[in-house]
């Protein structure tokens, strides 16, 4: 069996399958609101209780949520492979830890997590969050998700890019290939030769920037590599 690192580059499509809806998804969260209304700093300053509002239904709808085949299949592969397995999602739900992951870097924050604009402490989320919640540890009115809208700079950027210089095999799941920087990992990760696979329900935007891609519902393709992957 192969004792190769492999580093996992997770989006919103692995969690589809869960009922949680991807950015284009019709009807969804993310469809009923403008992104610059709830997903940037400026949104949030002019309406906090709107994007407070928005951040506890995700919560919510997340906190209900259960692993599906493909995020099982990620947790058994770091459990089973002799190598080193990362994941960096992008997601916000902390689905791959319910299913039993525990090598995961959130690059873009977490719901279940509360942020004091102040003082950058952080602590676990109440289920609901308002404009008038505290910072426990400095008592400043700036509570917020500790969540990374976009404009903001992405969690663990300088660990991100030094597993990526290391990889032998960089996998893409779920992820449009649109939003930078992670559209930027698959070019890096190969620059540093490591094998590219691209898993996802339908060619990204970077899909030729890949040397393998596999394309189907994440609860049947994610499994089915991982079978292969263990039988190295």
């Amino acid at each position: 069996m192969s004792h190769d690192k492999i580093v996992i580059l997770t989006g919103a499509g692995i969690s589809a399958e869960s009922g949680l809806g991807t950015f284009r998804d019709e009807g969804g969260l993310w469809a009923q609101h403008r992104i610059e209304d709830v997903a940037t700093p400026e949104g949030f300053h002019r309406n906090p209780d709107l994007v407070h509002a928005f951040y506890n239904a995700r919560r919510q709808q997340a906190a209900t949520a259960t692993p599906n085949a493909a995020h099982e299949a990620l947790a058994r592969l770091e459990r089973d492979h002799p190598g080193e397995v990362l994941i960096v999602t992008q997601n916000v739900d902390g689905l791959h830890e319910k299913a039993g992951s525990k090598n995961v870097l959130h690059m873009h924050g977490i719901l279940a997590g509360a942020l004091c604009a102040a003082c950058d402490h952080r602590w676990p989320a109440p289920g609901d969050m308002h404009k008038t919640d505290t910072c426990p540890e400095c008592g400043a009115l700036a509570t917020r998700p500790d969540i990374v809208w976009f404009g903001e700079m992405p969690y663990h950027m300088d660990d991100i890019w030094q597993h990526l210089a290391t990889a032998d095999t960089f996998v893409a799941i779920g992820t449009s290939g649109e939003v930078y920087p992670a559209a930027a990992f698959v070019q890096e990760a190969a620059i540093n030769g490591a094998h590219t696979i691209e898993l996802n329900l339908e060619p990204s935007s970077r899909v030729s920037d890949f040397a393998e891609t596999c394309f189907g519902p994440a609860t049947q393709i994610v499994p089915r590599w991982v079978d292969q992957e263990l039988s190295r």
